[in-house]
């Protein structure tokens, strides 16, 4: 039996409120649709069955280089995170597993999976820290860690790793991300060739570890914590990183790590082409590595990374299983709102995708008629999708409107009482 954190017959009551209107809206669209040729039955139970993992950390209120503002309610370990991440959840019904960061996370790995299952929660991707010093720990990663000059600082990030693999496995996590903060802020500083020889090096050792059933995924990152340079700036050198290392590397995009402008969904398909795709950390951005809610800026976009998942997929690429997870700082929000409504902008653009008319679009693309090939994805972009969004989550047990049952329940005035306040104002995520 699943422990619940809220009460269900409280979602059964304000699903009950907006059954009525969901009813005439699901049979509209799916009239509508069908004037297309689209059964609306199969793209909802085809979104039903999408789901995306949720960050441990993005449950805690994020912060900046400048300050931190600590929300109430905070959870003050994994295990108030886990209960947090059960509701998101219990209402949207599409977020089963949580993405593990240690050392933030560390604890015993019986517990961890005792928890998880009580919940109803596996537990998707590993995320080792190398990008920040743990207490006690014997070499500083100011200056690098899988990448230092230091061969004992190497082999402590390494070490990390290792430790990381074997705390997946005890908990049933198929993945590893490998995100560093090695760089440099000024020219001269280090010397590039050096630095990624250094770095694959203790990649390989990394990949070594490995089970055969696991896969590794390196995440490139434009800038920050280094200004400079970075050692895993972008995609082309995310891509040599995955091509060295071997059939189980493979190059993780987060959407927030690009240059303003940069074609995100191209980058998608040549690496869906070349077999690298490894998975998604999705969360948005204006300026650089913002980690706003997913489709909070730029929706249209999002839609067409989806349009790039949905074509390989109905293409049959071979071995195609890409993970989903998010990946966001929340710093004026509630953090399970944010995530709530992410996982379903998620869903959204993967829905509309669907929608996309591949034969009409390919037919535009071989008579190179752009006009036509833009409106048939624009087409698909403007249905409103919202009825096969809340019956996917009504059927599974979810709520037809996730954040107003989520306010109902005041699930955030009841931890505010249970756990003490956060007093951490520093800059920063926590």
């Amino acid at each position: 039996m699943v422990e619940l954190r809220i009460a269900q017959d409280l979602v059964a009551s304000e699903n009950d409120k907006r059954a009525a209107a969901l009813k005439a809206d699901y049979e509209a669209l799916g009239a509508t649709l069908a004037r297309r040729g689209v059964d609306i039955e199969v793209i909802t139970r085809r979104v039903g069955e999408f789901f995306v993992a949720v960050p441990s950390w993005g449950v805690g209120t994020g912060g900046t280089r400048f300050a931190r503002f600590p929300g109430s309610g905070e959870p003050r370990g994994i295990f108030d995170k886990l209960d947090d991440c059960a509701v998101i959840n219990q209402l949207t019904q599409a977020t089963p597993s949580v993405s593990l960061h240690i050392p933030w996370d560390k604890a015993d790995a019986r517990e961890l999976r005792a928890k998880g299952d009580a919940l109803g929660l596996g537990f998707d991707a590993m995320n080792s820290n190398t990008f920040s010093d743990a207490p006690g720990q014997a070499h500083s990663y100011k200056y690098g860690s899988l990448s230092h000059t230091d061969a004992a600082t190497r082999a402590q990030a390494v070490e990390h790793n290792l430790e990381c693999i074997e705390i997946g496995k005890a908990i049933g996590s198929k993945a590893l991300t490998v995100w560093i903060g090695d760089g440099s802020n000024f020219p001269g500083q280090s010397n590039f060739t050096k630095a990624f020889e250094r770095y694959l090096a203790s990649m390989a050792d990394i990949y070594k570890a490995l089970p055969d059933d696991w896969k590794l995924f390196s995440e490139h990152k434009m800038y920050e914590p280094a200004f400079y340079s970075t050692i895993v700036q972008d995609w082309g050198t995310n891509y040599l990183i995955a091509q060295t290392l071997g059939p189980k590397a493979h190059c993780l995009v987060d959407l927030g790590h690009h240059a303003p402008n940069t074609n995100i969904e191209m980058i998608v398909a040549r690496l869906i082409q070349f077999g690298k795709l490894g998975g998604f950390h999705f969360n948005d951005s204006k300026y650089g590595d913002d980690d706003l809610d997913a489709g909070a800026i730029d929706p249209y976009r999002l839609f067409l990374v989806f349009n790039e998942l949905v074509d390989a997929e109905q293409r049959g690429v071979n071995d195609f299983n890409p993970a989903h997870m998010i990946d966001q700082s929340h710093n004026v929000t509630d953090p399970i709102e944010s995530l709530i409504n992410s996982a379903n902008e998620i869903r959204r653009a993967y829905a509309q995708a669907l929608l996309v008319d591949r034969k009409a679009l390919e037919g535009y693309q071989q008579d190179n008629d752009a006009l036509m090939a833009s409106e048939t994805l624009k087409r698909a972009y403007r249905a409103d999708v919202e009825p096969i969004l809340a019956e996917a989550r009504r059927r599974a047990g979810g709520a037809i409107d996730p954040i107003a049952a989520y306010r109902a329940s005041g699930y955030r005035n009841k931890v505010a009482a249970e756990r003490p306040a956060s007093v951490a104002g520093g800059g920063g995520i926590i």
